[in-house]
């Protein structure tokens, strides 16, 4: 059994980013950039109107006649002479010669004539060549993850694909005989399965959409052939259940079976100490503990962090902030403790129902409360860290 630390060390050391694929840019919402993205026009593409108004060459007169219009959209260059303007809009091209736009607000016009009433500063109200980003200029950086608004950028420069890491493909297996699926009638010494749903949802939050499922009874034949079909077929392996030590608990054996090469087994930790990391090749295993709080535990702790870096996303451990505790949490176990909790203004408060087989605290939680193992009291009023959820 090892340390907290020491695991986390370890997924640490065997997480790496995934293989780039290149992807239209309009269908990598919440992937990352595996290279830096370079612009290849300038943004604005040319001299642009921020105003609707008048475009003029700056000087002392403070009367123009309009001899043209431009519209956005409209490619023509027309040329003012002196004491001349045109009516331009938001967004069009500035004539060459034109340095400045007048605010409509601020002119007086009858006929073809206009009289400004409040004349801007020479260069005002446009927006020059390249202002926002230059041709050849980085638009985005590698790691950079996209979102609406970075995507939105890409696509206004004329970007239509670009190279993203690949989201990892993921194979979730399910044991237990005792395990029943939502919807159809409890028998006598049956649960719901819930592990998987909590697992799926949690990966689709992070951008993994395509999740497979797949459930295997309580021997160890069934349980040998499942877990191969599941490294042929996955980047990640993630098994609920089985791996503690009972009678029917066949998942360690039926790893070893398939060769897969064990990097630690059990943590010192409540909830979860039965939790098993390996791999096989590049293809990563995690056999997580069947109770639903140990389970969803170990994956926020130990299994989303190996995804994140995979995805390429920087910083991928959940945060550890600091709070004061708003009571006295006893650690007579000498194991770490990650306990539910909430965390308002500052202040931890410890919830009810710490069992690892209890969900209904996790679902009213934004906190894991984290005792360390050396640590057989943290007082009233005492500094503590907690994780983020």
């Amino acid at each position: 059994m090892i340390s907290v630390s020491q695991a986390l060390l370890h997924i640490d050391k065997h997480s790496f980013a995934g293989n780039a694929v290149t992807k239209r840019v309009q269908k990598t919402m919440g992937m990352v950039l595996a290279a830096d993205v370079l612009s290849p026009i300038h943004m604005p593409p040319f001299r642009q109107s921020a105003m609707d108004g008048y475009a003029i060459a700056h000087g002392t007169s403070q009367t123009f006649k309009v001899i043209g219009e431009v519209q956005a959209g409209n490619a023509e260059n027309i040329a003012l002479k002196p004491g001349e303007a045109i009516r331009i809009f938001t967004g069009a091209r500035v004539p060459d010669v034109a340095d400045t736009v007048v605010m409509q607000e601020h002119v007086m016009r009858e006929g073809d004539s206009i009289t400004v009433d409040k004349m801007p500063n020479k260069d005002a109200n446009v927006r020059p060549l390249g202002e926002q980003i230059a041709t050849g200029d980085t638009a985005l950086e590698k790691g950079t993850l996209l979102n609406e608004a970075s995507i939105a950028f890409l696509v206004g420069l004329g970007i239509d694909k670009v190279a993203v890491y690949k989201a990892p493909k993921v194979s979730v297996l399910v044991t237990g005989n005792e395990l029943q699926q939502p919807g159809k009638e409890l028998k006598e010494g049956q649960v719901y399965e819930s592990n998987s749903v909590a697992l799926k949802l949690a990966l689709n939050r992070i951008g993994i959409k395509k999740v497979k499922i797949s459930r295997v009874e309580d021997d160890l034949k069934s349980t040998t052939r499942a877990v191969e079909k599941c490294l042929k077929n996955s980047d990640l392996v993630l098994i609920s259940g089985g791996i503690s030590v009972g009678d029917y608990d066949f998942v360690k054996q039926a790893l070893e079976n398939n060769e897969v090469e064990a990097i630690f087994y059990k943590v010192n930790q409540r909830p979860g100490k039965p939790l098993w990391f390996g791999q096989k090749g590049k293809t990563k295993v995690y056999a997580l503990p069947g109770n639903p709080a140990s389970s969803l535990s170990c994956f926020y702790l130990y299994v989303l962090p190996l995804v994140k870096v995979q995805m390429g996303i920087a910083n991928p451990h959940l945060a550890r902030l600091k709070a004061t505790a708003s009571e006295a949490i006893h650690n007579p176990t000498g194991k770490t403790l990650f306990l539910k909790g909430n965390v308002e203004d500052s202040q931890a408060s410890l919830l009810t129902g710490q069992a690892s087989s209890m969900l209904k605290s996790f679902a009213v939680s934004n906190a894991l409360l984290l005792v360390p193992e050396d640590k057989e009291i943290i007082q009233k009023g005492e500094e503590l860290t907690y994780i983020a959820l």
